[in-house]
């Protein structure tokens, strides 16, 4: 690991956005006709947006942890 960006998380994370069910659920939140449809969905599609922010922010700080903690060098107590 020589990169402090969450490029796997935001490879999955871009991967199931575009996919099939992903563009549905977009659609259906935001571009749907129907107001009772994008009420029921939009929420849906933002909570996963935000899932989605938490796993990419965590393993950027588990990406840093981690280099941090190599840079250091091993110590014995």
């Amino acid at each position: 690991m020589t990169t402090r960006w969450p490029w796997i998380s935001m490879l999955v994370s871009l991967i199931l956005t575009l996919s099939p069910h992903g563009r549905e659920i977009i659609d259906a939140a935001f571009f749907a006709g129907e107001a009772l449809s994008r009420n029921i969905w939009a929420p849906i599609a933002l909570t996963i947006f935000a899932i989605m922010a938490a796993v990419i922010l965590m393993e950027w700080l588990i990406r840093i942890y981690i280099l941090n903690r190599r840079a250091r060098g091993a110590t014995t107590a």
